[in-house]
């Protein structure tokens, strides 16, 4: 990772709104603002308000960090479109970071799991792909929201930018929703 690099990272993919700045190879501040719902509006106000009280703008980035998920279908799109945008605004490559890749970078060697619908769990065991499983009741959750997005900063600096594709969701399941089943309205000339 070079000395020069900074780097923000964001995340959205759960209830909440999360940054970190990484100059060089230091974590110099994070920012978690929970919320249930409204990260599309809070987004980017946010940023523009963490980058300013670390006396940085836009123009300071080298490269932007993004969480890709698992989680809320809607707020992985947020952030992960936001990342896409901002890394083609800025000209910076942007690295997206799942979170249970930053479970792994927190705490090595376990399996990582968050929270799913209906009393699910999205897994992964180290060298394993993600899978989604049934919620135990002696399920053991992890780091803070601020020790994950500081790992989505660490994982995303680490990156090589060149071999990176563009950030995308993470989806380990289908999408809940269904194509309609009636038929097609006839449109009239």
């Amino acid at each position: 990772m070079p000395s020069d690099t900074t780097l923000l990272a964001f995340d959205t993919s759960a209830a909440h709104c999360a940054a970190a700045l990484l100059c060089g190879d230091r974590i110099v501040a994070t920012r978690v603002d929970d919320m249930a719902r409204g990260q599309a509006e809070h987004l980017m106000p946010m940023l523009e308000s963490f980058l300013a009280e670390q006396a940085k703008t836009w123009a300071d980035l080298t490269r932007i960090g993004v969480g890709v998920g698992p989680g809320n279908f809607t707020g992985i799109r947020i952030s992960v479109s936001a990342a896409r945008g901002l890394a083609l605004g800025l000209g910076i490559p942007a690295i997206g970071v799942s979170t249970l890749q930053a479970i792994h970078h927190v705490t090595p060697g376990v399996t990582a799991a968050v929270t799913a619908p209906r009393d699910m769990l999205y897994i992964q065991r180290p060298g394993s792909p993600p899978r989604l499983v049934a919620a135990t009741p002696d399920a053991v959750f992890g780091p803070s929201a601020d020790s994950l997005i500081a790992a989505i900063a660490q994982v995303a600096a680490k990156a090589d930018a060149q071999q990176s594709d563009r950030p995308k969701p993470l989806y380990i399941k289908p999408a809940d929703a269904a194509p309609a089943r009636d038929r097609a309205p006839v449109i009239l000339p």
